[in-house]
């Protein structure tokens, strides 16, 4: 379980009724996953990952395979190569593709270090 890092999701005592005789509470201070995150981006990026799953031997590695722990370090300097790779492409204008690999690139390595970080609070 993960540790809370910001404020807990509290009802306010407002009880919402629909049309259909449904009831819920209010969506005020509760986390709002479908405004968060970009379907297109997580589309873009599940693309990506997929495309570098087969390894330099042929085989196919799980797509789960990252979650069995990679060391800080590791996701630390391959996010940094991938950062400068970001900022030269923003600098240079590189072709869109080159730029969305990057960073995709970029989020795995932040992704994959805030799992270890969150993981080892656990």
């Amino acid at each position: 379980m993960v540790t809370k890092l910001y404020n807990s999701t509290k009802d306010n005592g407002i009880i919402r009724h629909f049309d259909s005789g449904a009831t819920r509470d209010t969506t005020v201070d509760k986390l709002d996953f479908e405004g968060f995150i970009s379907p297109i981006v997580l589309e873009s990026f599940a693309e990506y990952m997929h495309s570098n799953r087969k390894q330099s031997d042929g085989s196919l590695r799980a797509s789960d395979n990252w979650q069995k722990g990679i060391p800080q370090d590791v996701y630390m300097k391959s996010m940094w190569r991938h950062f400068f790779a970001v900022w030269q492409g923003h600098r240079k204008q590189l072709p869109k593709e080159e730029r969305i690999r990057d960073l995709n690139a970029l989020l795995f390595n932040v992704q994959g270090l805030e799992h270890e970080v969150l993981k080892d609070e656990a």
